[in-house]
């Protein structure tokens, strides 16, 4: 059964680690989930990582409070189009779709957490190498960024930093984070870490946390 509250002290850090946690069922045959992070029953806030078995989809719904996910293994669909892996999505509140994934995939999907003034959708592939841009506005900012094998990375953090491991390692003075990897860092607390051999590539979000509507 799916946790109703998962980290949900926003004023502590939070690490969750993807790739070693098991699978939960959700109501919808074939849809499971590993959640990170979870305010709520079955219309949670929610963060997590999502799995489609091939042929599997999801009920038709709203997002009261937005949705964002990247498409992290196979291709995403709805009614608007198929998302290869690499797609990073943004869809405001009071949108809707009913998802699905024909061939089978697995997205990181945040749930109920946009701002209330936030009415943007966006549909962009990230690059294959190097750092970029998804998203910001005055609220926040969304980016891919790699770091070199070997080197230190340190992230100012004045509203609130989230991150996901997408490749590679990243060596913290108390933590390790791999592949799929999520940490969660409270405002002020600055994020240090130095890379692995393989060095890392991260999905990282700087913004103050809401608490949806």
């Amino acid at each position: 059964m799916t946790p109703e509250r998962l980290n949900d002290d926003l004023l502590l850090p939070a690490i969750m680690h993807g790739a070693s946690l098991q699978w939960i069922s959700s109501p919808i045959p074939g849809v499971k989930r590993r959640p990170f992070y979870r305010v709520g029953g079955e219309q949670a806030r929610a963060t997590s990582l999502v799995c489609y078995v091939p042929g599997s989809h999801f009920s038709a719904h709203q997002h009261s409070g937005g949705e964002e996910f990247l498409v992290i293994e196979g291709v995403f669909e709805d009614e608007n189009g198929r998302y290869p892996t690499g797609t990073y999505v943004r869809n405001p509140p009071g949108s809707g779709h009913t998802p699905g994934a024909s061939e089978g995939c697995m997205i990181f999907v945040r749930l109920r957490q946009f701002h209330v003034d936030d009415r943007k959708q966006l549909v962009t592939r990230i690059n294959v190498q190097g750092d970029q841009l998804l998203f910001e506005n005055p609220h926040e900012k969304v980016w891919i960024q790699s770091v070199q094998s070997n080197l230190r990375i340190k992230i100012l953090n004045p509203r609130g930093l989230e991150l996901l491991v997408l490749d590679g390692t990243l060596v913290g003075e108390d933590f390790l984070l791999q592949p799929l990897s999520w940490m969660r860092l409270p405002s002020g607390m600055t994020f240090e870490a130095e890379a692995g051999v393989d060095g890392a590539r991260l999905w990282l979000k700087d913004a103050a946390p809401t608490l949806g509507f």
